[in-house]
């Protein structure tokens, strides 16, 4: 049997007023997801353990069934696996996103979204202007990238921006959690400050300020860590021999680059609405040919979740449905080898709050033959009912790996 696990990334929500007290998975119509549920098994997961932050990187993990407080070494290492910076003993590797301040507050944590094209004139620019031996900046995708320092100490206290939308950043900065930390947290202090000194009469910045979008006028690294150990999946799961990773975000590429899984680069998926979706959907199904495991991530839903915007999630959900959901099942319903599919988020991102937050996410499990549970319908509320109940750790990836 080959299995494939869709992602919806931050997917889950809570249940709005606006929406008659249910929530985005309830409201919107979901008939695929809705269908695999009826014909399959559900349940909830907790990808956050407890201690951690309910980030994409601590729930993806959590998805495929590591134990974080054993391999978790931040998001910056799993980043910088993605781009192909190799980390050395000692390299702390930081996510560092390129942002948008207006009035000392942090106005939103993608600088309105700049394009790749954009930011790569702007990181090159601060790492020219501010790099050195010790202090690098490689340029990612759209307003996510990566800061590596050279015998930098990871025990910091850092505010991940979308986290904190509208919020005054001085009292944000990084803080050392251990004295021997102090050193760093105030040299990525300084680089911030001088960061926001450069950009602000960088020509792109203006331009983009002419055309009435927001500026990229600050760094802002956060979750260190160091070069993690992780063992791949196929020797965690022996039914895994081969395995794809589809993502259009570095973060999820990195997790998959640790986990044996090999890269696919699909033209046009931007980790945006306006993602290739089709696209997605080809070259998963033409993974699954010679492969026997696929994560399919999108990323979509998450970003509408941290602009709170409900109809844009909803739009977003709906897609994932027709446009991934529907015709992966379509086309494999009828090959000679089963597949196995499992839709999930990895974390709720609720459009009231435009965060991450740690409960619960709903799943479902579906392949030929399986004895269906009661549930009817994929979302937050009917999947506690789901046979499954709420599991934790490996448990989901044991359930769903069962030949």
């Amino acid at each position: 049997m080959k299995h494939i696990i869709i992602l919806g990334d931050g997917m889950a929500d809570w249940p709005a007023e606006s929406l008659g007290n249910q929530t985005l998975l309830q409201y919107s119509s979901t008939p695929y997801m809705d269908k695999l549920a009826a014909m399959g098994r559900t349940g909830r997961l907790i990808t956050v353990a407890p201690g951690f932050h309910p980030g994409s990187e601590v729930a993806n993990m959590s998805v495929m069934g590591y134990n974080l407080p054993k391999v978790y070494e931040g998001r910056g290492p799993l980043e910088a696996a993605s781009i192909g910076v190799e980390l050395q003993p000692g390299d702390m590797a930081m996510r560092c996103n390129i942002i948008c301040m207006e009035n000392d507050r942090i106005k939103n944590h993608s600088a309105g979204h700049i394009t790749t094209e954009e930011a790569d004139v702007l990181i090159k620019y601060l790492d020219e202007k501010l790099g050195s031996e010790r202090v690098r900046f490689y340029t990612g995708v759209q307003y996510r990238h990566l800061l590596v320092i050279k015998g930098g100490d990871k025990h910091l206290d850092c505010t991940p921006p979308h986290d904190v939308p509208l919020q005054p950043f001085r009292p944000l900065m990084v803080k050392a959690s251990v004295p021997e930390a102090q050193a760093t947290a105030d040299l990525i202090n300084n680089l911030i400050l001088a960061s926001q000194e450069l950009l602000a009469e960088h020509p792109i910045n203006k331009k983009r300020m002419v055309e009435g979008k927001d500026p990229a006028n600050s760094i802002w690294p956060w979750s260190p860590g160091y070069r993690p150990q992780m063992e791949t999946l196929s020797a965690k799961y022996p039914a895994i021999r081969k395995g794809a990773v589809i993502s259009a975000v570095d973060l999820i590429n990195g997790i998959g680059h640790y986990a044996g899984l090999r890269r696919i680069t699909v033209e046009g998926a931007t980790g945006l609405y306006n993602t290739n979706y089709e696209n997605k959907v080809a070259a998963a199904l033409e993974a699954l040919k010679a492969d026997d495991f696929v994560y399919l991530h999108i990323e979509a839903s998450d970003e509408a979740g941290h602009e709170g915007d409900f109809k844009l999630k909803q739009f977003t959900i709906e897609n994932l449905d027709k446009r991934i959901v529907g015709p992966v099942y379509e086309a494999v319903k009828d090959w000679d080898e089963p597949v196995a599919i499992a839709v999930l988020p990895d974390h709720p991102t609720p459009c009231e709050l435009r965060t991450h937050t740690a409960e619960p996410v709903p799943f479902l499990i579906y392949y030929p033959g399986i004895e269906p549970d009661s549930v009817r319908t994929f979302d937050e509320v009917a999947c506690v009912e789901g046979c499954y109940g709420v599991l934790k750790e490996d448990e989901f990836m044991n359930e769903f790996m069962k030949e």
